[in-house]
């Protein structure tokens, strides 16, 4: 696919082209993690609570519906998706937004040769948004600036959202994943629990705060091909104090790519790389230290037959969570994983699923509130949620603290 005309835009830093994507303070376009800053990734939670909460009851399920009932969504999933696809799905539902999907392209006209560039903008045609998942590297990117050229020619545009781009970014997976850390470091949700929990907790861990600041991420597995890392970390350097430890075999194409590092020192951030998750650190077990562990798969789709034949030889024993190694973990350190794990592989077994620190369920089904307040953010109707969810509780202690 003829990708040229956009390559000048693609080669420009990432802040600049950045702000091709935004209208008026509010994002237009969702292409890559570092669109998402400090204040918005704030709102953006809050507002995902906001819609859990309404959910739970048929009423507020109801008034939900009723916020974009009037928008048509366009799924066009190119490379096989589950959870990312269905989380859309549901989101949009939660919204009241009609869904279509294009997820084969043999059954769309690319199978006469119609470009894909020619497709996205047929789409456009029907539907008021476009979320989209390709093999093909800065494909969602093009599209995005193929709207903004259509918006300047006072012609129909309508947002692009990366749901997973090739081995570029996904941002929505590093919103969810915030999402899902910040929920988890209010240990406990109901304000007459919080409270004594995290002070049981803190007669243990007495540097413990509360939120994602000050805390140790590490992340372990196939770090350099994982876009999912890639994109959390670029929205984790966004919280104080943070330290991240990188566990990666030795093998350059599964290590922290470069350029990451780099960026992540420029910031300030404090990082580490081992090479097993029995490491050390000034004599102390990195497991110990740690307070979140996102694990993940080795990408053996990604692999050439020369990768194949290296990877396969490799030793991955010290890159697989076991019950004995979580034992050694802070009694409230969540354990993340963006799925699909590795049956055959096991680098989290099922046996862990029943370990209360096992969030990886719940960091999926939190995909689908996250990416729900997405749509409400795009669709500019925040002042709509936040009346519904006023009416609904208006007799409620946090009725009138907005974070818009």
């Amino acid at each position: 696919m003829d990708l040229s005309d956009y390559e000048w835009q693609l080669k420009r830093p990432v802040r600049m082209r950045a702000n091709d994507f935004e209208r008026e303070g509010r994002l237009k376009h969702v292409l890559f993690a570092s669109q998402f800053n400090r204040s918005l990734l704030d709102k953006l939670c809050a507002m995902a609570d906001k819609i859990r909460e309404l959910s739970k009851s048929k009423q507020g399920s109801d008034d939900l519906r009723h916020l974009l009932s009037h928008k048509r969504a366009m799924l066009y999933f190119t490379q096989p998706s589950t959870r990312t696809f269905l989380s859309f799905m549901a989101a949009c539902q939660i919204l009241g937004l009609t869904c279509n999907e294009v997820r084969d392209p043999s059954t769309s006209s690319e199978v006469k040769r119609e470009s894909p560039l020619d497709s996205i903008r047929m789409f456009s045609s029907y539907f008021d948004i476009i979320i989209m998942r390709s093999k093909l590297p800065d494909f969602a990117e093009c599209c995005a600036y193929l709207m903004n050229d259509l918006e300047r020619q006072e012609r129909r545009s309508v947002p692009i959202i990366n749901g997973g781009a090739g081995t570029d970014q996904h941002p929505t997976q590093a919103l969810l994943d915030v999402y899902t850390i910040q929920r988890t470091f209010q240990f406990d949700h109901h304000e007459g629990t919080r409270r004594s929990r995290f002070h049981d907790l803190r007669r243990k861990y007495t540097d413990l705060t509360l939120g994602p600041d000050r805390k140790v991420y590490a992340f372990c597995g196939d770090l350099g091909r994982g876009r999912t890392v890639r994109s959390l970390v670029e929205l984790l350097s966004l919280f104080e104090g943070v330290t991240m430890y990188f566990i990666a075999p030795n093998h350059e194409t599964l290590q922290l790519d470069v350029d990451l590092r780099n960026r992540l020192v420029d910031a300030g951030i404090n990082l580490h790389e081992f090479d097993s998750l029995d490491a050390t650190l000034d004599g102390v077990p990195i497991l110990e230290r740690l307070d979140c562990l996102y694990m993940t798969r080795i990408q053996r789709e990604h692999n050439s037959s020369q990768q194949e034949a290296e990877i396969g030889s490799l030793d991955l024993a010290p890159f697989l969570l076991t019950p004995e190694r979580v034992a050694r973990m802070k009694s409230y350190a969540p354990i993340l994983h963006p799925f699909p794990r590795d049956s055959v592989v096991q680098e989290i077994p099922t046996d862990i699923d029943q370990d209360p620190r096992a969030m990886y369920f719940r960091q999926a089904r939190n995909g689908m509130w996250a990416r729900a307040a997405l749509l409400v953010h795009l669709f500019n109707v925040v002042d709509d949620l936040y009346d519904l969810y006023d009416q609904a509780f208006k007799d409620g202690s946090d009725s009138n603290t907005r974070t818009r």
